[in-house]
């Protein structure tokens, strides 16, 4: 046991640490008392938590209970009395006591005192002292009974009104769509019962942005599965395509029962890893059964052509998809919180894959070898003998491409082989000067508007609550003025506004500098506006951010307004970590470098973490006090008795513990002159003004004292309006032209960039890292089937020609580079070799043949043109409908989608022309060794 704790020191509270996540709120507000909306507000949280199906709720934003037995100075000293002797008589008077038990032949009866007081009038009537002729004086004799709430500075206001908020939570794997819709339900059938004026309505809601995730990728899946279908119906038999698609299904279902065992979820990153990959799982399935078809078409029926159809492609197309797990494999390692939430990806595609590859290998050609099938009859009825009649003057439009075009190009292409090349290289030096050029700019993680607005402030430490309160009044009234702008505009785009002071519930929790939960204190505040969901408004948040923080303006004495909007963050796009000893060195390069951030264009909301402490009266005993036989700690006790408290007892009322304390009335606690008006209280006795024996030093102390490796610490973080400049341009400057100078003033510090600036070093670094690992892993699979050193080499010169077509693709969608963006390409790389490897086993097998090298690559490519576009353009149109998509919880999922549909585009060119080219150009130099090794043995 620990016994070690502070005489006075709080109880410590041991609880289990839950996986816990807020799901809904319910805002309890109206003009009415605090008691009786803290009474709805309890019988809300009380029936919510007794309803089947939630775990936990929780009441914020109130007071506890508290009973307050306030004593003036002037009324301790007409009776004579002290603290204690009215926190002992209360001890004493107000508690019921077991006194045991009698055992009579009747039975047992117990013995109680009761006597516990609970509300004002009983401890009113509670003896302080009993005088020589027999009267009482009672506690309502010498103090004023106060059954209020603690004395806090926390206070809220929903839509203008006094409010509490209920807090439901999920624990574990409870279903947050179920618990919000058991809470919509309560606030729609059973509150009847609220006392008049008192409303409640839900307030942030993550179950409905869950929904419209769900939904939305839902949607989107739908929509690229029927898209497949269908480009697979043009270009393949009625057959082929429906067999091919019916393996999506199987690949998707061994995928789940993968992620059970590994206790994945099904969430938005594996529902998106489910359309991500939605398009890719059927390339394996397209090469095999075009193979078989051909097979069977070249007279092979049955079974045989099956078999001699598989055989003929399952090298390439089982090495095809390995390359395409490989590259998946890099996401899975990856190291902090990004490693963690993009995890799921991964875990999701890589069984997909191989299940795919195990239906394309085992399944789709049993199917293909039975030809007398529902498929076949199927094709024979009206709608899809007309769908036929598509497919197949779709089919000799292909054809007349392939013949008019595609042979005509391959051929200038293998011919101007070394022009070729220079052509595709000159297109990748392009795309890379595009973005050190800034036309594509790199942003790390992109901001991504959510439908929540906030702004947080922070006033110097000590400020009153009513001073922060005012500063929260202004902030509100600008609230209240730019939802009238937008009324007028057409944009009635606000739902509710919450208020706080003394606590940012939300602001805090999003990356503020502290970056350490609720922050509360009298100093602070912040103000939330709930817009209305992004599909239905033709105003970003960003937007209104902007306009918001317009009209706010300047707040005088605030140290921190904080303007947040976005739904996520990877950390404080601008983060500078001073670290040394010297604290008055901290807060100079401090305010100078938030001098500096201030002077940039772009950069809004600069703030710091260092936070000076309150102002401190410092009590300093004198040596007349230690001749009167007072000691430190009855100096101590007696001051904290008249401020603080003495804690009389504590009661449970109800399920509320209340506290009982004995103090000053509040207005002798809100002036220094109280304390210098005090009497102390001798050993024996008799009373001594508080000057005579102690002496007030005031000076300003630190709220927080942070640290890093035995150095003090302080963060100046900064927002980026992403419109003007870009955190990394920042970022540069300050490296270039402001922090040399600050530590050459200030030689004692050093400094670090943190935030999302060290997330991305970090991430960026560790996926170099795993992504030149997975390279030479795919090259070592792709040299395994080849038997070749060399010939892996020509399919991984595909890969930057990938890159070149995520870059475009971002250029095309007005889209910025991100990390996601990065993941996208990283991906790709193992996805564009896939044609390739079926390509060159192709030339090899028509090499094998008897053909020359021109002829090789020139069958190969007409040859395999059909089933290398068709995978194309497979996994583009699977992605398609979530790149058209513009609903806000799309925006940060489009860059990898992105990377991956534009990439495999630009690839399959790469693939069709420069591959062969790239075949006959090592040919060449194989020629020109053999030849001077050749004339080098004759001379």
């Amino acid at each position: 046991a620990i016994d070690s704790f502070p005489e006075l020191a709080e109880r410590p509270v041991i609880e289990e640490l839950l996986l816990r996540r807020q799901v809904i709120d319910i805002a309890v507000f109206g003009n009415t008392d605090e008691r009786t909306l803290k009474h709805a507000a309890e019988r809300i949280r009380d029936d919510l938590a007794a309803t089947p199906g939630i775990s936990q709720v929780e009441l914020a934003g109130t007071r506890r209970y508290e009973i307050s037995v306030e004593v003036s100075e002037e009324s301790l000293r007409r009776n004579g009395l002290t603290f204690d002797d009215v926190a002992n008589a209360i001890r004493r008077s107000s508690l019921d006591l077991a006194g045991g038990s009698v055992k009579t032949d009747g039975g047992e009866i117990l013995l109680r005192t009761v006597g516990q007081a609970y509300v004002r009038a009983d401890f009113e009537r509670i003896p302080v002292r009993t005088m020589a002729d027999g009267s009482r004086i009672l506690v309502s004799d010498v103090a004023t009974v106060v059954d209020g709430f603690e004395d806090s500075d926390q206070s809220s206001r929903f839509d203008g009104e006094r409010a509490a908020t209920v807090e439901v939570f999920r624990i574990g794997d409870e279903n947050a769509i179920e618990i919000a819709g058991l809470v919509r339900d309560y606030l729609a059938e059973k509150t009847g019962w609220f006392p008049p004026g008192v409303y409640a309505e839900p307030w942030q809601d993550n179950s409905r942005m869950l929904e419209s995730r769900l939904s939305l990728l839902l949607r989107n899946g739908a929509q690229g599965l029927v898209l497949v279908f269908l480009v697979l119906a043009l270009f393949l038999q009625f057959r082929l395509s429906f067999w091919v698609t019916m393996g999506i299904p199987g690949s998707f279902l061994g995928a789940l029962i993968v992620m059970q065992q590994l206790d994945q979820s099904i969430n938005m990153l594996s529902l998106f890893a489910f359309i991500l990959v939605l398009g890719i799982v059927v390339d394996d399935a397209i090469v095999v059964a075009e193979n078989i078809h051909t097979e069977q078409e070249s007279g092979h029926h049955g079974v045989i052509g099956a078999i001699r159809g598989v055989q003929g492609v399952s090298v390439p197309v089982i090495f095809a998809v390995l390359t395409s797990v490989v590259a998946f494999v890099p996401m899975v390692q990856l190291p902090g919180i990004m490693g963690k939430f993009f995890a799921v990806i991964p875990l999701t595609v890589i069984p997909a894959l191989l299940f795919s590859l195990a239906e394309s290998q085992l399944v789709l050609p049993a199917h293909l070898a039975h030809e007398a099938g529902i498929t076949s009859r199927l094709g024979r009825i009206p709608p899809f003998s007309w769908w036929g009649g598509v497919r197949r003057a779709v089919t000799r439009a292909l054809e007349f491409n392939i013949q008019r075009i595609y042979r005509p190009a391959l051929e200038r292409a293998l011919h101007w082989r070394y022009l070729a090349i220079a052509t595709g290289i000159a297109s990748l030096l392009l795309a890379v000067g595009l973005v050190g050029g800034g036309f594509v700019r790199f942003i790390f993680f992109p901001d991504v508007g959510g439908d929540v607005v906030s702004v947080g402030l922070a006033m110097p430490e000590g400020t009153s609550a009513e001073v922060t309160s005012r500063a929260i009044a202004r902030i509100e009234r600008a609230a209240d003025a730019l939802e009238l702008e937008l009324a007028k505009e057409g944009h009635d785009v606000v739902r509710h506004r919450m208020a706080s002071v003394g606590a940012q519930p939300i602001t805090s929790s999003q990356n503020g500098p502290a970056g350490n939960g609720n922050r509360t204190g009298s100093n602070v505040g912040e103000v939330v506006i709930e817009l209305i969901p992004a599909e239905d408004r033709t105003i970003t948040s960003e937007e209104v951010t902007k306009r918001w923080r317009s009209l706010v303006g300047a707040i005088p004495g605030a140290t921190e307004v904080t303007f947040k909007s976005a739904l996520m963050s990877a950390g404080a796009p601008v983060d500078v970590q001073f670290a040394g000893r010297d604290i008055e060195e901290l807060t100079a390069a401090t305010a100078e470098l938030r001098g500096a951030l201030a002077n940039y264009a772009g950069v809004v909301d600069v703030r710091d973490s260092f936070q000076g402490g309150k102002d401190e009266v410092v009590l300093d005993i004198l040596p007349e006090a230690e001749a009167l036989g007072l000691s430190r700690l009855d100096l101590a006790r007696q001051v904290r008795q008249a401020f603080h408290g003495e804690e009389a007892q504590r009661i449970q009322r109800g399920r509320d513990e209340v506290k009982v304390m004995v103090r000053y009335p509040e207005a002798s606690r809100t002036s220094l002159f109280a304390l210098e008006d005090m009497r102390i209280r001798t050993p024996d006795g008799s009373e001594v003004p508080f000057s005579s024996v102690a002496t007030p030093n005031r000076h300003q102390g630190f709220s927080t004292i942070r640290r890093r490796d035995r150095q003090r610490t302080v963060d100046v973080t900064a927002d980026v309006d992403l419109s003007v400049t870009t955190p990394s341009d920042v970022l540069r400057a300050l490296r270039a032209d402001v922090l040399p100078g600050i530590l050459d003033r200030h030689p004692g510090l050093s400094y670090t960039f943190e935030g999302s600036s060290n997330e991305r070093a970090e991430t960026l670094g560790a996926m170099s890292r795993l992504f030149l690992l997975a390279l030479f892993v795919i090259y070592g699979l792709m040299a395994i089937p080849f038997r070749s050193y060399v010939q892996p080499l020509i399919i991984s010169a595909v890969i930057p020609f990938g890159i070149v077509g995520a870059i475009g693709g971002h250029l095309l969608m007005g889209m910025d580079l991100s990390i996601l963006s990065v993941l996208g390409i990283v991906a790709l790389a193992g996805v564009v070799v896939n044609d390739g490897i079926v390509l060159v086993d192709f030339i090899n097998t028509y090499r094998n043949a008897g053909h020359s090298v021109l002829e090789a690559a020139r069958r190969a490519g007409v040859a395999r043109f059909r089933p290398i576009l068709l995978t194309s353009l497979t996994t583009f149109v699977g992605l398609l409908p979530l790149l058209l998509e513009r609903s806000v919880q799309a925006q940060f999922l489009i860059p990898m989608a992105v990377s991956l549909a534009f990439g495999i585009l630009f690839a399959t060119a790469v693939n069709l022309l420069l591959v062969p080219a790239l075949y006959l150009v090592l040919d060449d130099i194989g020629k020109g060794l053999r030849g001077l090794y050749g004339s080098s043995t004759g001379s």
